[in-house]
């Protein structure tokens, strides 16, 4: 039986906006936030001890995180190399520079050949040798269409039709890589993608038009103990045979993410079962409070009781209230802030409700440089009677904007035929994804 941490999309140095510096430190007090859990992760990882740590991918949000932000990370992990515990970092759609045609931050750790750290940027199957015995870890790293969609064959093709494609040359690549299982050994699945079951937390919002969405059924091979994934923020268990779970992120990224627990799971892997449990981070709170004020005859007593009515000591808050313009000299603002002063920090969005002024939100006005995207996430994120159909309407977007740069090179890339993928190495494979 061999003990394992998994835990996923850390996204160190996010969430800068619902923060605010820490006078002693000079950090802003939400990347603090994202360390302190990270730490409780290592700290469980060496108490235990487990044999191996998993991270499902999504390290920092982009692929060029500030030096403070990579020292903070490696400091983390470095606790595992002195607890000689191996470790596999996989590399997410955030950790890769241009879609991953220029490397990934994660492959320093490679290049500086840090002991018993195995870096995942392709399809490939490590053989990792722990204190409880050995184990094989297969990589799956984020893919993009976007190397398929500048080739003649997707040319008059739907987006579903390029799907399947991509899938299809996903299945004959990771079928190479377990026909060359040891069939002794437990054996684990670590990748970072998008099922199609898999139910949406905020990278909904931060990776849509960019990957693919792959079907559970290509996961749930009988050839794996346990699969292992990142990239939704949301935990969740997708199978039970074999098991296949999203730890989700260890931190809230924004309000989207308000409602989900935070953490990692522990999983007791033998060859043919495993065993898991979810170990929620005691991560700080955000809060919403939506008020109506546009039928009170006094807005500024109802607005108040909404406040003290919500638990917002040391939470990221954010006060949305309706309102008539009418209504607006009798909201003493100053009271308000002061009612908010408990929380860690807060933001105020008042919508008006009036027939001849429209309600708009505060991000989307004068003074802002947003691309069309951003500005239809934006709009998204406070439109909740659209979230059923937000990921939709991102899609659909990300294609009506895209770029001739996305179609450059059509006729100058030729795929190979499915004979020869099935000859070549499973790398290969994966590079000619």
């Amino acid at each position: 039986m061999i003990k394992l941490l998994h835990l996923s999309d850390i996204h160190l140095g996010s969430g800068f906006s619902h923060g605010r510096i820490n006078p002693e430190t000079g950090l802003n007090t939400r990347l603090e936030d994202f360390v302190r859990s990270l730490s409780h992760c290592i700290d469980r990882a060496i108490a235990e001890p487990v044999d191996l740590v998993l991270f499902g991918g999504d390290a920092f949000p982009d692929a060029t995180p500030p030096p403070i932000v990579q020292e903070l990370f490696a400091a983390q992990f470095r606790r595992l190399v002195d607890a000689q515990i191996p470790t596999v970092l996989l590399v997410g759609n955030h950790d890769q520079h241009s879609q991953g045609q220029g490397g990934a931050s994660l492959c320093i750790y490679r290049t500086l050949g840090v002991p018993g750290f195995v870096v995942g940027d392709r399809l490939a199957t490590h053989k990792i040798q722990t204190r409880s015995g050995a184990i094989q870890i297969i990589t799956l790293p984020w893919l993009t269409r976007s190397t398929l969609l500048t080739r003649p064959e997707t040319e008059g093709l739907s987006l579903a039709d390029v799907n399947h494609l991509l899938t299809d040359r996903l299945r004959v690549a990771l079928e190479g890589e377990i026909r060359q299982l040891d069939p002794t050994l437990p054996t684990v699945l670590l990748a970072h993608l998008m099922t199609d079951t898999a139910r949406f937390g905020a990278e909904r919002f931060l990776a849509v038009g960019k990957g693919f969405t792959v079907p559970l059924n290509v996961l749930t091979r009988p050839c794996f103990d346990y699969v292992a994934l990142g990239h939704v923020h949301k935990h969740q268990v997708l199978a039970e045979q074999p098991l296949v779970v999203y730890p989700g992120s260890i931190e809230r990224v924004d309000f989207s993410e308000e409602a989900e627990d935070k953490g990692y799971v522990v999983v007791n892997v033998d060859s043919g079962s495993a065993e898991m449990e979810f170990c929620p981070l005691p991560v700080r709170p955000f809060r919403t409070i939506r008020v109506d004020l546009s039928e009170s005859n006094d807005p500024q007593s109802v607005l108040l009781k909404a406040i003290e009515s919500t638990e917002i000591d040391d939470a990221v808050v954010r006060l949305i209230y309706e309102v008539r313009s009418e209504q607006l000299d009798a909201i003493d603002q100053a009271a308000i802030h002061q009612a908010l002063s408990a929380a860690h920090t807060y933001t105020i969005q008042a919508d008006l409700v009036s027939q001849l002024a429209r309600p708009r939100l505060p991000e989307l006005g004068t003074g802002t440089c947003l691309t069309p995207i951003d500005a239809l996430k934006t709009y998204l994120e406070n439109q909740p009677h659209l979230s059923e159909l937000a990921a939709e309407m991102l899609e659909t977007a990300h294609l009506l904007l895209s770029t001739e740069e996305e179609w450059a090179g059509v006729g100058d890339l030729k795929l190979p035929d499915e004979d020869w993928l099935l000859e070549e190495p499973a790398n290969e494979q994966l590079r000619l994804l």
